[in-house]
């Protein structure tokens, strides 16, 4: 417990005590030790409510429960008085409380990044701070530390626990040439490091920043309920006065009675169950999120993760595993072809570009002209020649005539000066939970699934049937994923539309869709930043997962203003007649108010 809930949580007790024995004594003391009761338990709030009306705040919550309260003292009504401000206080104390657990599933990401890290130069450890750590520098992670930087493991091996990042549980075990992401913890043996960006690209960094903008965006929920106490605030301050002052110069009762009545009124009107457990809802939400690998980048994407209908998925990275591998080569020459197809995608990060190097297994020369050709593949320059790698596409706007192989995966064209060189096929994995992650979907009522990929159509139909999708769009360059986007966002009348993907062409369409979802293991840096939300593990089976925490978090959200708005009218038109009195007034505040934030707190909690 922190020292400000400790002094709070001291200041009730005491106040309470008074309160008892002030019941027990029952004597000419009896007000003053009351009148002191209050002043512990409510001392801070009268501060807060002057030092507000002079910086211009007339309007607050803590300005309501002075007006209430001293209200309450000068008709002598002591005991209603402390029962309000006590009861107030314990509203806070459960606010304090639920923020700070909200507040620390946050802060566990927020500690990912490491204080200090160890280069090795010239066979000497020199200790520096992660952000002057320069690419291609060898980082030296002990074991139990943290990895400073995204890099490439020179030496060693080791398990790294990923928990933080991507809500894995078991350890990851990496070897010399595993990339390495960095705010990982290193379990076991001293790895080396050859730093691949600089801290401020590492991931890391982008989840602090990530992070760091998702709690300080509002949903249009938590915006409405902001607006909504601006205005209602002093409207209810402004109906109190009327009700005290009008009643009695008709001749309706006394002025005490109506003074009693409006004190009951202004107390009930009190909005902190709204104001505070709307916003702590998606704030518990989004916590929930990031514990398991889903960084939602503002409470909006939230509302928008509830209503999504319509899934759209790209192929490779997202629902297969992204690990091609070289299965045939059809070529008079096939050492050669696979040569010239690695050389020129030598400059490319594309997994299947990184699938022909793997296979080629030697050293590659520099490129000096090398052309990505967005949607069809490479053009490139070497040792004199033309070549071009890439789908049929690129062969048939060459006019280059092409002879296929057999087999199911993606086709890399090779050609020379115009000439058809060789065919190579890759073949991709699907993911483990791919399967899962659309069976899930559909149960939660998402009505259309679709797959849209640049690849070929054989291999898009066979992906698409082992995953039981009807719809699929094949051979897509990125301009016709836009097209297609903007076809679907029209289409949807009611829900939104959520595309899922990782790659560099996937960007404008993440950031056209109503969510985006980037995979952030193996995704592009442009994708990531495009995204609305970001899977750090590449999980398909996240995806429902996010929807279903965004339905719960609503849910929750929906319930509370319902619940807060519906007790409040009642007891408020009751306070008005005189039928309730300052209990029910109290309970129509505070005990609402902590029954909606022990609700948003459900948030937290609860299955995967």
């Amino acid at each position: 417990m922190n020292k400000k809930r400790k002094k709070l949580l001291i200041r009730i007790l005491i106040s309470v005590a008074l309160f008892v024995i002030c019941m027990l004594l029952q004597d000419q003391t009896t007000p003053y030790l009351l009148l002191v009761s209050y002043l512990i338990a409510g001392g801070d709030v009268l501060f807060c409510a002057i030092r507000n009306l002079f910086r211009g705040q007339v309007f607050d919550e803590k300005i309501l429960m002075a007006i209430a309260t001293v209200g309450a003292v000068l008709l002598q009504e002591f005991p209603e008085a402390v029962f309000v401000m006590v009861f107030y206080q314990v509203g806070e104390l459960f606010q304090s409380y639920a923020v700070e657990k909200s507040r620390n599933s946050i802060a566990q990401l927020m500690a990912l990044a490491p204080d200090s890290a160890w280069i090795e130069e010239q066979g000497t450890l020199n200790e520096v701070c992660p952000e002057k750590i320069e690419i291609g520098q060898i980082v030296v992670v002990k074991p139990g530390e943290k990895i400073p930087v995204d890099g490439v493991v020179e030496f060693g091996n080791s398990c790294l626990d990923m928990a933080a990042l991507t809500g894995e549980a078991l350890p990851r075990d990496v070897a010399v040439g595993d990339e390495v992401i960095s705010g990982c913890i290193n379990l076991k043996g001293v790895l080396k490091i050859r730093a691949s960006k600089e801290f401020s690209d590492s991931m890391v960094s982008k989840i602090l920043e990530l992070v760091e903008n998702a709690v300080s965006t509002k949903a249009k929920t938590e915006q409405f309920i902001t607006r909504f106490s601006r205005w209602y605030t002093p409207v209810v301050v402004a109906f109190a006065v009327f009700l005290a002052m009008l009643p009695p110069l008709f001749g309706w009762g006394a002025l005490g009675m109506w003074c009693h009545r409006a004190l009951n009124f202004l107390v009930v009107s009190c909005p902190c169950a709204l104001v505070i457990s709307v916003p702590l809802s998606f704030f518990g939400g989004i916590g929930k999120a990031s514990r398991q690998g889903i960084l939602i980048k503002g409470s909006q994407f939230v509302e928008v993760l509830e209503r999504v209908t319509t899934v759209v998925f790209d192929k490779t990275g997202t629902l297969t595993k992204g690990c091609f591998s070289v299965v045939q080569i059809k070529s008079n020459d096939p050492e050669e072809t696979l040569r010239l197809a690695a050389i020129a995608e030598s400059a490319s990060n594309h997994p299947i570009a990184q699938s022909l190097r793997q296979a080629y297994g030697k050293e590659i020369p520099t490129v000096s002209q090398a052309e990505e050709l967005a949607g069809f593949g490479i053009k490139a320059i070497i040792e004199g020649k033309e070549v071009l790698a890439g789908n049929q596409r690129l062969m048939e706007q060459y006019g280059i005539p092409t002879q296929d192989c057999e087999g199911v995966g993606t086709r890399v064209f090779v050609a020379v000066n115009g000439v058809f060189y060789g065919v190579i096929l890759i073949a991709d994995q699907l993911k483990e939970q791919a399967v899962t992650a659309v069976e899930q979907l559909k149960k939660q009522g998402v009505s259309r699934i679709m797959l849209c990929t640049g690849d070929e159509e054989t291999t898009t139909k066979e992906i698409a049937k082992c995953l039981k999708i009807e719809e699929m769009y094949a051979q897509l360059l990125p301009q016709d994923k836009v097209s297609l986007m903007r076809g679907i966002l029209e289409s949807e009348q009611k829900g939104s539309v959520l595309f899922s993907g990782d790659g560099i062409n996937d960007a404008p369409v993440l950031a056209l869709a109503d969510v985006g979802v980037a995979m952030g293991a193996l995704g592009s840096d442009a994708a990531i930043e495009a995204a609305d939300v970001v899977l750090m593990d590449d999980n398909p089976e996240k995806i429902p997962q996010a929807i279903c925490i965004a339905k719960k978090t609503m849910g929750i959200v929906r319930q509370n203003i319902g619940f807060a708005l519906g007790i409040k009218l009642t007891v408020l038109l009751l306070s008005a007649f005189g039928i309730t009195g300052m209990w029910e007034a109290v309970f129509a505040d505070v005990g609402v108010s902590v029954l909606a934030i022990c609700n948003a707190m459900r948030t937290l909690y609860g299955k995967k």
